[in-house]
């Protein structure tokens, strides 16, 4: 059976104690867990996150991006080098608040593009920098799934096809990959044809309306969604990922310029409607 959680970027890039009750109330709500982004500096933050988590009982995974200074795909070494530093330390982070997964476009640099073709040494530059750093999660207990982003957010990858490949040329079994319903509306010809493309190396999954507001009332076809993942036997997380303007900084930097929906309204009917396209895509307790 999934589990599904609520990632906090509706409300901020950066975790603290101020956003504690919001955990709380997501608890109430019926989540198993929470997503974070990992934009907060202090270490002791995510310590204190795991604490919380703990006594609720909530599970949580990790989100990052890498900017062009730290291009994972980059011909530079010393960027590619910056790049793995930054996937260490957030891999320590995701160990400091208790995950044991960190998902995100870090296979190259976010809203970077080089207006050119791709070239296939930028694939094993990707490869290479995550199989590196693949070495570092295993010690650590984490898997890293890199995700695949619409053609607006990056080049190097797209699709499930081009992720699946990515991942297999990066060739380490702490490297996977994850599938988003935003991006594979924008993308894919067929949801079921993406997930069974993926699902050899499918670890984690993002569930995110078309418009990035509440789930179900947009246009996604989630139950279409979801019955391919029960067929492929994705048992993972399922974390609905939405966005906001509460934390304009981020909004601005991944160009969410209005609200698609209230944030509360997102996490709450957002889980009532996805508990029951769950069930009804044949998934059992």
């Amino acid at each position: 059976m999934p589990k599904l959680s609520f990632n906090l970027l509706a409300w901020t890039a950066s975790i603290s104690d101020e956003f504690f009750p919001h955990i709380e109330r997501l608890k109430k709500i019926g989540y198993d867990g929470i997503e974070i982004c990992n934009g907060q500096q202090d270490p002791a933050a995510y310590k204190r996150l795991k604490k919380l988590l703990t006594d609720l009982n909530l599970g949580v995974t990790c989100v990052t991006i890498l900017g062009a200074d730290a291009n994972p795909a980059s011909p530079d070494a010393a960027i590619r080098g910056k790049g793995l530093d930054l996937l260490k330390w957030n891999i320590d982070r995701t160990v400091d608040c208790g995950s044991s997964l960190l998902c995100g476009p870090f296979h190259s640099a976010f809203a970077t593009f080089t207006r050119t073709d791709i070239h296939p040494d930028e694939y094993q530059r990707s490869a290479d920098t995550l199989r590196a750093a693949g070495d570092y999660a295993k010690q650590a207990g984490v898997t890293l799934c890199p995700e695949a982003l619409n053609r607006f957010e990056c080049y190097l990858c797209n699709t499930m096809a081009q992720l699946r490949m990515l991942v297999e040329l990066t060739d380490h079994p702490n490297v996977r990959g994850m599938y988003d319903t935003h991006h594979a509306n924008m993308e894919e010809k067929t949801f079921p044809d993406a997930i069974r493309t993926i699902a050899p190396v499918l670890k984690h999954v993002h569930l995110s309306e078309n418009d990035r507001g509440t789930p179900g009332s947009g246009h996604i076809n989630f139950r279409e969604n979801l019955i391919a993942l029960r067929e492929v036997g994705y048992d993972g997380w399922m974390a609905i990922e939405a966005f906001s303007r509460s934390d304009p900084a981020f909004a601005n930097a991944i160009n969410v310029w209005r609200e698609y929906s209230p944030a509360w309204d997102i996490a709450e009917s957002g889980h009532t409607f996805l508990r029951r396209e769950i069930a009804a895509a044949g998934y059992r307790p």
